[in-house]
């Protein structure tokens, strides 16, 4: 189980294999990427700079991690999240998890990018044409990661 926060871009085939090399029990990978968007609420952005927390950040994404591995059996999981700035079509976040099953694999990378969004301490600014800009947290993001909350 691996948590990654850096600055510098990622190469997503190089951070897959490293996860399942020699892994001979894992039955699916599941992974998603997350990319800048050119478009924000009908705006043209030109980048968005990421900021954290280090240390606070770190410790928050693997308890999330710790997490996914209480609810689903996986093999392995990879958080890589980027800070500082990045422009249209940069990665910001990948998200793998590996497992013997599918369905596993598949939920737990959702619950992972779904609770990344909402809980994972980062702040976003976008440069837009009229400025600079914080981003605001949307309720379509916290109901998508309260879908996972526990109940009781």
């Amino acid at each position: 189980m691996t948590v990654k926060v850096q600055g510098e871009d990622f190469d997503v085939g190089a951070e897959l294999a490293a996860m399942t090399g020699g892994k001979t029990g894992i039955g699916g990978v599941t992974l998603f990427v997350g990319l800048v968007r050119d478009m924000a609420g009908g705006e043209s952005v030109s980048a968005m700079t990421l900021e954290h927390y280090p240390g606070m950040t770190e410790r928050q994404l693997e308890a999330i991690e710790a997490e996914a591995r209480a609810r689903w059996p996986l093999d392995d999981a990879l958080i890589i999240h980027r800070y500082g700035r990045l422009e249209p079509g940069d990665r910001i976040v990948l998200v793998a998890t590996a497992s013997a099953h599918r369905e596993a694999a598949f939920e737990s990378c959702h619950f992972l990018i779904d609770w990344l969004k909402t809980r994972a301490p980062f702040w976003k600014m976008e440069a837009t044409p009229e400025g600079e800009r914080w981003v605001e947290a949307k309720d379509s993001d916290d109901a998508a990661a309260a879908r996972w909350t526990k109940p009781g």
